[in-house]
C-alpha cells in the first residue's frame, strides 16, 4: 500500500478530521501506524471503532481522479500552498485541476454576496482583472461576486475553490466557467470525486479561501455571511482583511462597512491592495500557534479523560481556554480531544473550537 493511499484511508475514516489527523501523524509516526491504533482509542473515548475505508475503496478514488485529468497535493509536498499548510486545520490532501504554479505567486481572496448587486459585481471583476497581472485571485466560484471576480481574472490567473467534487459543477450555471478555470485556471477540492456540495460543506471551503490567500477582499456582504467567515479566518490566519465600502442604505453593504469599522483597510483599487501586499513576504505570514503544535499526543489517565469531558458541553470552547481550566498538559488534553472524536462524541468548530455532539 502506498504512502498516499494510506493517507487517504485514514483521511476518509469517519471521525479523521484534519486537527485529528496530523494530531495521529504526530502520535504514531506513519498513516498505517496511526490506522492500527484507532479502534484502541475510539474505545477509550467511549465508542465503537470507527469504519475505515479499504484499500479497494482508496484505490477506486485514486483512479478516477486520475481519469479526470486531476492530482493529489498532499500537505507536505512542494506543490501543497505554503501560506495554507501553516494552519493546524490545512487540508491533509486537495484534490486539483489545472496550473499549480498559479499557487506558488501572491495570492488574493475576492469574496462576497450571492446576490450581490450590478455595481458591485462590475467592481469585483474590474478588481480581479487589474489584479491579475500582478497576483493569483483566488474565490470560491460561488454566484455574484465569486463569479464576477473569476471571470475578470481568468486571463491572468485564477484560484477556484470549490465544496463539492472536483467533477461536480455547482452552481450549476457556472458549469462551463468551471471547466475553463481548470483549463486555463486552477480548480481545487477538498472533497472526494462525486460529493455534492451540502451546506456545512462551505465553510470548509472558505478556510481554505482565506488559508491560501495573503489577504481577502470582501467586496459586498450582508452581516453574518459566508463572507464574512472567510474574513474572520483570514484575520485569525494573521492575513491581510480588506473591504469595499458601500451605502449604509443598503443591507448588502453593511458587513464591508462594519469590517471596516473594526479594523480592515479600505478597499478603493487594485492599487490599494497591491499597497498592502507587496511589502509582505508571503514566507513570513505564519498562522498563531496551535496548542496542538507544543508536543505529539501523549497518554492520558481516566482521571485526566473525566476531567476535559466535565468542561465540555454543547456550547462551543476554545482548547486553549480548555487547557487552561482542566490545568493538564497540552498534550494530554489533546489525546483525550481526539479519542472523543474517533469515538464519535465531539464536534470540532471554527476558530479552534470544539464541543460535545
Amino acid at each position: 500500500m502506498s504512502d498516499v493511499a494510506a493517507r487517504l484511508r485514514l483521511l476518509r475514516t469517519p471521525g479523521v478530521g484534519p486537527v485529528t489527523f496530523r494530531q495521529l501523524l504526530a502520535r504514531f509516526g506513519t498513516p498505517g501506524a496511526a490506522l492500527d491504533a484507532l479502534p484502541q482509542l475510539a474505545r477509550r473515548g467511549g465508542g465503537d471503532a470507527p469504519r475505515v475505508p479499504d484499500l479497494a475503496m482508496v484505490e477506486r478514488e485514486q483512479a478516477t481522479v486520475a481519469r479526470l485529468g486531476a492530482r493529489y497535493l498532499i500537505l507536505g509536498d512542494a506543490d501543497y500552498p505554503a501560506l495554507l499548510g501553516e494552519l493546524d486545520n490545512a487540508p491533509p490532501a486537495l484534490i486539483v485541476r489545472g496550473d499549480v504554479a498559479l499557487l506558488r505567486r501572491v495570492c488574493v481572496a475576492i469574496v462576497g454576496a450571492r446576490n450581490a448587486s450590478a455595481a458591485a459585481c462590475r467592481f469585483a471583476r474590474q478588481l480581479a482583472h487589474d489584479l491579475a497581472g500582478d497576483v493569483t485571485v483566488v474565490s470560491g466560484l460561488a454566484r455574484g461576486i465569486d463569479t464576477a471576480a473569476h471571470v475578470g481574472s481568468l486571463s491572468g490567473g485564477t484560484v477556484a475553490v470549490i465544496a463539492g467534487g472536483i467533477d461536480v459543477a455547482f452552481p450549476p450555471e457556472n458549469a462551463e466557467l468551471q471547466e475553463r478555470i481548470a483549463t486555463e485556471g486552477l480548480l481545487v477540492a477538498e472533497m472526494p470525486p462525486g460529493t455534492e456540495p451540502r451546506a456545512r460543506h462551505f465553510p470548509y471551503r472558505n478556510r481554505i479561501i482565506a488559508g491560501i490567500a495573503q489577504g481577502t477582499v470582501v467586496v459586498e456582504a450582508a452581516p453574518k455571511s459566508g463572507s464574512l467567515i472567510t474574513a474572520r479566518l483570514a484575520a485569525e490566519a494573521g492575513r491581510e482583511v480588506m473591504a469595499v465600502p458601500g451605502s449604509p442604505l443598503d443591507p448588502r453593504a453593511q458587513g464591508c462597512n462594519l469590517l471596516i469599522r473594526e479594523g480592515a483597510t479600505l478597499v478603493q483599487s487594485a492599487a490599494d491592495v497591491l499597497e498592502l501586499l507587496r511589502p509582505i513576504d508571503p514566507r513570513s505570514v505564519r498562522a498563531p500557534a496551535s496548542p496542538f503544535d507544543a508536543a505529539p499526543p501523549e497518554d492520558a489517565s481516566d482521571r485526566d479523560r473525566a476531567r476535559v469531558t466535565d468542561l465540555l458541553g454543547p456550547v462551543p470552547v476554545g482548547v486553549d481556554e480548555l487547557i487552561r481550566q482542566a490545568g493538564l498538559a497540552p498534550a494530554v488534553v489533546q489525546t483525550v480531544l481526539l479519542e472523543l472524536e474517533l469515538a464519535g462524541r465531539l464536534e470540532r468548530h471554527a476558530g479552534g473550537r470544539v464541543s460535545l455532539r
